[in-house]
């Protein structure tokens, strides 16, 4: 059983991770019900996922400052205000730029949660410890990830949109009582640097470092082309596949049951098998996927989607809990935040730019060829850790690895 602190810790990431997924789907499904288009959602994406390439670095900075408690507790606020605002405007028929406005300020939470929960991890659990205690952290993630497009599915389909929104508005709630239950203890004094060149040092770390580095470059891709899919796969699915939006909801769901697979046996296959082999399965995973999907006819639309989605769960989850656990034992406890924060801004601060992507594709060229444009970052983001070193990594570093003299 996990400490009081330890299920506290992953309480907070659970409830934030699910507000996020839920407020995406809910959007999203929501605004191609109203008839939206692919342009159009993409921008709803877009500034939902914004937050990660803007809050991130100097978010990263303050974690490494503060306590993660106090940073907590800010994002739990910044989940509430930001989904009820949106859901009073979906109440009243809004689909647009305020809506996209509200998906910020509600996505920035889960951010700083996200960051707090990184550096607090190695505190409560030791090295050998962490690919347990993040596997148990993805679990509830995809645990709750599996309910979230069934909620929104369910609430789209009868003109409540809003109701999802104030679900994730209650999650904020919850992460402010769960807060009260971590350590509020100040990181160790360091001297104290302009806020760029904080920024700069965590960046500079995993430029140079032989792991990080392709981690990033992986992340980079993989996470332009699952948003680039994210803001093409409603009006994909609906207009193209022909599926219905509750239709559209239990095909997204199985991504859920991808990560619960993938979390449940996360930490003894990285006991037993390569660490590198893993962190190729990720991103291949989804190529596989991606691909089946832009090759699958109408009468299998459900089927591929559903598929897609379950691949897009398992390889992916194994390769996030492998990398948190590798970048968390190879980094300095002062530089956490930081190179949290840059690695974080690699996987999620692509989003917006990925979602743009996908909605102008789709707009400009059709999204039946629109749909080969994640197929084709999903390739890039294969290859980003083939052709690294990491493929020949056997087992998970417990030592700091110093990246000058891996040079």
């Amino acid at each position: 059983m996990p400490s009081p602190v330890l299920f506290a810790l992953i309480a907070t990431g659970v409830l934030a991770q699910f507000a996020d997924r839920l407020a995406l789907d809910t959007i999203t499904l929501a605004a191609t019900q109203a008839g939206a288009s692919p342009r159009l959602v993409g921008l709803l994406v877009a500034a939902q996922s914004a937050a990660w390439l803007l809050v991130s670095l100097p978010a990263g900075v303050f974690a490494d400052r503060v306590a993660p408690r106090g940073l907590i507790r800010i994002g739990g606020l910044l989940m509430i205000v930001g989904a009820l605002a949106g859901a009073a405007l979906l109440a009243t028929g809004e689909t647009a730029w305020l809506l996209a406005g509200s998906a910020f300020v509600a996505a920035t939470g889960p951010v700083v949660i996200a960051l707090s929960i990184f550096v607090l991890m190695p505190r409560v659990v030791g090295i050998a410890a962490l690919p347990r205690a993040n596997g148990r952290l993805e679990l509830g993630r995809a645990c709750f990830s599996l309910a979230a497009p069934l909620i929104a599915g369910w609430a789209v389909a009868r003109g409540q949109g809003w109701f999802g929104l104030l679900i994730c508005a209650s999650a904020g709630l919850l992460v402010l009582m769960a807060a009260s239950r971590l350590p509020g203890e100040h990181p160790a004094p360091q001297p104290r640097q302009p806020l760029h060149r904080a920024i700069a040092e965590g960046g500079l770390f995993v430029a140079r470092h032989p792991y990080l580095r392709p981690i990033a470059l992986c992340a980079i891709a993989w996470n332009m082309a699952f948003f680039a899919f994210t803001a093409m796969v409603a009006p994909y699915a609906a207009r193209i596949l022909l599926l219905a939006p509750e239709t559209i909801g239990l095909a997204s769901s199985v991504y859920g049951a991808g990560l619960i697979a993938g979390a449940l046996s996360g930490a003894a296959l990285i006991a037993r098998l390569p660490t590198g082999l893993l962190l190729v399965f990720g991103p291949a995973s989804s190529l596989v996927g991606a691909g089946l999907l832009a090759l699958a006819p109408v009468g299998l639309g459900w089927p591929a989607l559903a598929v897609a989605f379950f691949l897009f769960g398992f390889g992916p989850i194994l390769w996030f809990i492998t990398q948190t656990s590798l970048r968390q034992a190879v980094t300095p406890q002062a530089l956490l935040g930081r190179v949290s924060a840059t690695l974080t801004t690699a996987m999620y601060g692509m989003r917006p730019i990925g979602a743009l992507a996908g909605g102008l594709a789709g707009e400009w060229f059709g999204l039946a060829t629109a749909i080969w444009l994640p197929v084709a970052l999903f390739g890039l983001s294969t290859l980003a850790i083939l052709a690294s070193s990491m493929p020949a990594l056997r087992a998970m570093p417990e030592g700091e690895l110093n990246p000058q003299a891996a040079e």
